[in-house]
């Protein structure tokens, strides 16, 4: 989703709604993000670019550089695959859990298909009720309701 341009949001702000503000900026050691106006610890792309850029071009150890950059060598090698697969996007952090109704399908859908009765509401707290009981699966009843609006719609 892109960001709103608004003049009064500070950079941290825009960061932390874009979802790529560094959890950890005071781990970052590395030299050319100390004091530097265009280099922001805080700017968790921009961090890991920059380490990508320094094992690819200075030909600096990828030990020695995720140390710097404040995360581990499992990260560095994560952060080059996604650059490699998708380029500077690669690097932005996914959306952490779920994405969608994960549990809400095949034998559930059709378990739930089939205890609704045509013109009467979604009674989504006893579905999950049921759920639960017969088939030993926990799903939140707003969960239940977006997966049958889905399918509904």
């Amino acid at each position: 989703m892109p960001a709103k341009h608004d003049s009064k949001r500070s950079k941290t702000d825009a960061l932390l709604e874009d979802g790529t503000l560094n959890p950890t900026p005071e781990k970052v050691r590395d030299p050319k993000f100390q004091g530097s106006e265009f280099f922001d610890p805080h700017d968790a792309v921009q961090v890991k670019y920059e380490m990508l850029r320094r094992v690819s071009i200075d030909n600096a150890s990828v030990t020695d550089i995720s140390d710097e950059c404040g995360v581990s060598r499992p990260t560095y090698y994560q952060a080059k695959a996604n650059f490699d697969a998708a380029g500077i996007a690669g690097l932005v952090p996914k959306r952490p859990g779920p994405h969608g109704p994960h549990k809400v399908h095949g034998e559930v859908l059709a378990f739930l298909q089939a205890r609704l009765v045509p013109g009467e509401p979604v009674r989504a707290r006893g579905l999950a009720r049921l759920i639960r009981d017969e088939l030993g699966i926990e799903v939140h009843p707003r969960t239940i309701e977006r997966a049958l609006k889905k399918t509904a719609g």
